[in-house]
């Protein structure tokens, strides 16, 4: 008797990734829907920066030349879901950024405020992910912070505080 199982003809694995991708696309689309994260949900989104279909600035590319993550929490905003990507703009060291990422380039999806996770995996990826920082657009910053320029300009940051 052969313990080996044959190789499957039906594509089981790319099927499971392709549902639980639509998890992620679900999720996001309700909150696209109220506006706000209910409650104390936030999400860490990790993704391929070069995957096809990615558009986000020259800089973190260059910062994140194979995987970044993004945290939704407080400071986002223009979230814009799609079938097959979603659009979102964010802050990393208070400049401005709007993000596009397909569905196909995400590796993880985290809301540690319920404890739920996925990990998924990237066509033409099989090696494990390189080191990266820690995502920053979310990072607080003081109350209050005046501009450098000498003008009385005052940044109010009306994030929740823990």
């Amino acid at each position: 008797m052969n313990d080996s199982l044959p190789d499957s003809l039906i594509p089981y694995d790319e099927i499971v990734q392709e549902a639980l991708r639509a998890v992620v696309g679900r999720v996001l689309r309700q909150i696209e829907h109220r506006g706000v994260l209910p409650g104390e949900h936030h999400f860490y989104i990790t993704f391929k920066t070069q995957a096809a279909g990615v558009d986000i600035p020259k800089h973190l590319i260059e910062r994140f030349p194979d995987e970044m993550t993004i945290v939704l929490q407080n400071k986002y905003w223009d979230l814009v879901v799609e079938d097959e990507l979603f659009r979102v703009s964010l802050t990393f060291n208070q400049v401005a950024a709007q993000l596009v990422i397909p569905y196909a380039a995400i590796t993880a999806f985290v809301d540690p405020a319920v404890n739920f996770a996925l990990q998924f995996q990237v066509e033409g990826s099989n090696d494990d992910p390189e080191p990266h920082e820690d995502a920053e657009n979310d990072a607080p910053i003081a109350d209050t912070e005046t501009a450098d320029d000498g003008s009385n300009v005052v940044t109010v940051d009306f994030g929740k505080r823990n």
